[in-house]
């Protein structure tokens, strides 16, 4: 049985869904268990735990933002599906989610790699870092707030991460790739990536 003083579980889908599970709603027996129901096609693309002190941020492939208050996310039962996180444009996707505590939001930053489509994997694409705090906090199930700007040939996020900085990117190879230093304009575009950028943490 789950610590009732925990912060429940929260998940964050590709379709827009997010979720926070009760805390103390595991199955008395069993190693693992469902936690979300997902509709076909849809998939987990965050996964942690969130008080309602904390923010949550979901960012979508056509760099759109979204931060509001985990509040306003009332925790569900395990075989329930969620409710709205973001509402997205015709095509885009969540690509990246996070939880970010209040009292480190001016600590936390979003980095966005921008990309083409169409490329092959690993070419190419612009970076950009910015403080969380430069984007507004709106309500759920709501549009975003664009997150950066496309440069020509550019026409999704590819990459997005969300965290108390400073952040850090890897390559393929597992080399270090250095990111920009913040830009401040939240809607900016990115500045070409010095190698092409598989994970961010």
């Amino acid at each position: 049985v789950g610590d009732p003083a925990a912060a429940p579980i929260v998940l964050a889908t590709t379709a827009g869904v997010i979720k926070r599970v009760k805390v103390g709603d595991e199955p008395a027996r069993g190693d693992s268990w469902e936690v979300i129901s997902l509709a076909d096609g849809d998939s987990v693309v965050f996964a942690g735990t969130a008080a309602d002190t904390d923010v949550l941020v979901l960012v979508a492939s056509d760099a759109q933002l979204l931060r509001f208050e985990a509040s306003k996310v009332r925790p569900q039962g395990r075989a329930a599906g969620g409710m709205a996180g973001i509402s997205l444009h015709d095509g885009a996707r969540v690509v990246a989610a996070s939880a970010v505590s209040a009292e480190l939001l001016a600590e936390a930053v979003v980095v966005t790699v921008a990309a083409s489509a169409g490329a092959l994997p690993g070419t190419g694409g612009s970076v950009k870092v910015t403080p969380l705090d430069r984007y507004p906090a709106k309500g759920r199930a709501t549009g975003g707030v664009r997150a950066q700007r496309f440069l020509r040939g550019e026409d999704e996020l590819v990459l997005a991460w969300v965290g108390v900085g400073p952040a850090r990117a890897v390559g393929s190879g597992g080399q270090s790739i250095t990111l920009p230093g913040p830009d401040e304009r939240r809607d900016a575009s990115g500045i070409p990536t010095v190698a092409p950028i598989t994970a961010i943490g």
